[in-house]
């Protein structure tokens, strides 16, 4: 069941409850030291629209309850599955094991009838991709996403730990033609997680 904006906002916790989706993407959204509540809230909203197995907040940040992340998200903290973790590191390892006990679902479409697929159940092969700037970084449209995936995103102004990036596998970088250096946090997430999503939707068509 699909809930508008202003449904999402004044669902109860156990209404929202009924509407959530049990079969995920495998894709994993993890924030580190996001800064800006309405950003984590807009990321909430993001998780969302990708319907991610799990979002997980980690290092110094705000996180639910919260006024303006739930205004930003519009509700949608309610229906994303959530952890907090002071690490990145820490998430990680709660990711691996928690699907390695358990199938991932993923619901993307490759028929008419919407019919869904099943992943393999282990993490051995979860990719994590960091998006940053880096010596080492290529632009995110040269990556052959697989699944399951991490994605991290990290701090408005410093970006992602030093000793995060040292925990990816690809780092993706977002061209930039202008005298900015970089998008936003949400923005930046967005672009690379619909090109993950399209990837695993062309291949599996």
């Amino acid at each position: 069941m699909k809930l508008n904006a202003q449904q999402l906002r004044t669902a109860s916790e156990s209404e929202a409850a009924k509407a959530t989706l049990k079969m995920r993407n495998p894709l994993y959204l993890i924030l580190e030291n996001v800064y800006d509540t309405y950003n984590i809230g807009g990321l909430f909203r993001l998780a969302d629209g990708l319907n991610v197995t799990k979002m997980y907040l980690c290092g110094q940040m705000e996180k639910p309850p919260h006024t303006r992340i739930e205004k930003a998200s519009i509700g949608t903290y309610k229906v994303v599955p959530w952890a907090y973790f002071p690490s990145v590191a820490e998430a990680l390892d709660d990711i691996r094991k928690s699907c390695n006990t358990q199938h991932i679902t993923c619901n993307i479409s490759h028929d008419k009838n919407d019919t869904c697929y099943k992943l393999h159940a282990t993490c051995t092969n979860l990719q994590v991709i960091a998006v940053e700037q880096d010596e080492h970084s290529v632009p995110y449209t040269q990556i052959q996403f697989t699944s399951p995936t991490a994605l991290i995103v990290g701090n408005e102004t410093y970006g992602i730990l030093p000793e995060t990036i040292k925990l990816a596998d690809r780092i993706a970088e977002i061209p930039m033609w202008g005298i900015n250096k970089s998008l936003n946090v949400i923005v930046s997430a967005a672009i690379v997680s619909y090109e993950m999503m399209h990837q695993l939707h062309t291949r599996n068509m």
